[in-house]
């Protein structure tokens, strides 16, 4: 873990900010999209890299905001990873959110967000909070293998219950599926019941399968190598450097999904899960005194 002061803490995409306070992740996912080279890291993906300086910047920046919007974070690098229960830059973040009156979308694997559950609850209320929770694998013993340094599934299942609890509205990624690994229909409706008995909002897929780029491929195929020995030589004649490697299951394992969903009103279309999440209610958007 090393120190760094940020230049600026979030970015404009539409009607909504991004934010980062972490790069690198400590979770050790084989399949992290983050580790491609095309993100430029000049550190080991493990060293994780802290934005100290993030609050002051998120203050700085919403202080002169006049249109009050959601902020997501999570995107990148998660904001739970085993540092947060060291230096709390997620929580400091969170309180900023809420005391300017914006709203927040989170994304994470880690149940470590119950410890930041009141003020999630507190920007729900006054604004509006959406947790988005990553599922891939049922099996507790694969689970441990593809994400090694977070908690489990079923743990995750419990953080959305926990936030169905309070009426804060979740929303699932349900990828990546990984060819011969976890795109099994055991494991796909076993989440998405699981799915449908928290009542998440929406789940998000893209096709049943994974992306690779340069720097992830390499780690992910040394993961194959010591987890599942001769897998990768399927891979690489299978998809050779494609970039896309949906599953040979694609097709049967998403009708799946779109039928579970469709039954049990949950919203199923990437674009409609984004949209929600990204809008604010027209009621917040308000200025407040404290822009006048």
């Amino acid at each position: 873990m090393h120190f760094v002061n940020a230049k600026g803490i979030i970015t404009k995409s539409g009607w909504h900010y991004g934010m980062n306070i972490y790069r690198g992740c400590s979770h050790g996912c084989i399949y992290c999209d983050s580790r491609s080279r095309c993100y430029q890291f000049t550190h080991l993906f493990e060293d994780i890299e802290v934005k100290q300086n993030a609050p002051e910047l998120l203050e700085k920046a919403l202080k002169s905001k006049r249109q009050k919007c959601m902020i997501g974070t999570g995107s990148m690098s998660d904001p739970y990873m085993h540092c947060e229960e060291e230096l709390g830059l997620t929580r400091k973040c969170l309180e900023i959110i809420k005391r300017y009156g914006f709203g927040v979308a989170i994304q994470t694997k880690s149940d470590r967000i119950l410890r930041d559950i009141d003020l999630l609850d507190e920007i729900n209320r006054s604004a509006k909070c959406v947790v988005q929770m990553t599922l891939t694998t049922w099996d507790d013993e694969l689970c441990g293998i593809l994400e090694p340094n977070v908690c489990n599934t079923k743990r995750r299942i419990e953080v959305l219950e926990e936030m169905q609890k309070r009426d804060i509205p979740t929303v699932v990624w349900l990828t990546p599926i990984l060819p011969f690994i976890n795109d099994t229909e055991d494991n796909i409706t076993a989440i998405l019941n699981e799915c449908v008995r928290v009542r998440v909002k929406g789940i998000i897929d893209f096709g049943m399968g994974l992306t690779l780029r340069d720097g992830d491929r390499e780690y992910y195929y040394a993961a194959l190598d010591k987890h599942f020995p001769g897998l990768k030589e399927r891979y690489i004649k299978r998809y050779g450097n494609a970039y896309e490697l949906p599953s040979p299951k694609a097709g049967e394992l998403t009708e799946i999904f779109q039928r579970i969903c469709k039954e049990n009103g949950i919203m199923s279309n990437p674009e409609d899960c984004f949209r929600f999440m990204n809008n604010l209610p027209e009621k917040y958007q308000q200025i407040s005194i404290w822009d006048i």
